[in-house]
């Protein structure tokens, strides 16, 4: 029985890797005759998995959607893959983490013993969400976005609904968005997911347009590097700042927090440093963090824009 049980799951985590599988391909793969195949797929489809036959020179098998949910079969990596799926939920920022708390439950009461320690063993926090979002909106807006048709929602601080053509959601930095084309405007506009309340049922199809970017999460860096994509597409690769500076520092000190800047060793004890960010004083903030003398080395405008930030942070010391 244990041979049969540990085929069976075999069989079944073969048969969901890809869409066909001919019959004697998994009788290979198995080990096994056709004919065992034959029986084994009886045997899945009398727990309830929709097993369908495919026609074909060599005939086959396919795993389909039945009506009922099936008992679940994992292997044992399957099985610490949504361990760690469930545990990860609560950084999600959607609130279902009593869903799947219970769901983790459930999943761990009927693991072996093996199983069930190296599962207890994966313990870790992480960072929790700003916001959390409905997952009866997530589930609407996705829905809509997939399927093409317009949607319609309230939206928190406007007091009418909003209308517009949904491209794509995206999780970024701890927060759902949407993506989408607003007709009315004639524009691209990002939208919170933490901040909707869609309305049911969604309009009518759209023709989706090709985002300025290429993508949906291009689209959505540059936005949050200040540039505009929408109009100028290049921005998505860009601050819409950029300086250079000598920071005297060796370069393990400024590598760990140099996040997408570029950084060159000029010494044991200093560095050149390219970064980037939304405004000058923003770069020049970006710079101070590292509490080291440094030098700005360009362009003109970041040299300009110290100088005179210097002045406002003199002025504010009372001229110290």
């Amino acid at each position: 029985m244990t041979g049969t049980a540990t085929r069976l799951l075999a069989l079944l985590s073969l048969l969901q890797s890809r869409r066909d599988w001919p019959g004697q391909a998994l009788a290979d793969r198995l080990d096994v005759t056709t004919r065992t195949v034959r029986r084994d797929v009886d045997r899945l489809r009398e727990l309830g998995y929709t097993v369908a036959a495919t026609s074909g020179p060599d005939g086959g098998y396919r795993l389909a959607a039945g009506s009922e949910l099936p008992p679940m079969l994992f292997d044992d990596e399957q099985a610490v893959a949504v361990a760690v799926a469930l545990r990860h939920v609560a950084s999600s920022g959607v609130d279902v983490e009593e869903s799947a708390a219970r769901a983790l439950a459930t999943v761990r009461q009927v693991m072996p013993s093996r199983l069930r320690h190296r599962v207890d063993g994966i313990r870790f926090t992480g960072s929790p969400p700003r916001e959390r979002v409905d997952p009866a909106a997530l589930e609407a807006v996705s829905a809509a976005t997939w399927e093409r048709r317009t949607l319609r929602f309230d939206y928190a601080g406007r007091a009418e609904p909003v209308r517009v053509e949904p491209h794509a959601v995206v999780a970024r930095g701890g927060r759902w968005y949407l993506l989408a084309w607003h007709p009315d405007a004639a524009g691209w506009r990002t939208y919170r997911l933490d901040r909707m309340t869609p309305r049911h049922p969604a309009g009518a199809r759209f023709v989706p347009r090709a985002v300025p970017t290429g993508d949906a999460v291009t689209f959505l860096a540059a936005r949050a590097r200040g540039g505009d994509p929408a109009s100028d597409p290049a921005s998505a690769g860009r601050w819409p700042c950029t300086g250079e500076v000598l920071l005297e520092l060796p370069a393990a000190a400024v590598a760990p927090w140099l996040g997408d800047g570029v950084l060159v060793p000029v010494s044991a004890t200093a560095c050149r440093v390219t970064a980037g960010s939304w405004s000058w004083a923003g770069l020049l903030a970006w710079v101070l963090r590292f509490d080291a003398p440094f030098t700005v080395l360009g362009p003109d405008a970041f040299a300009e824009a110290t100088a005179a930030l210097a002045r406002r942070v003199r002025a504010a010391a009372g001229g110290a």
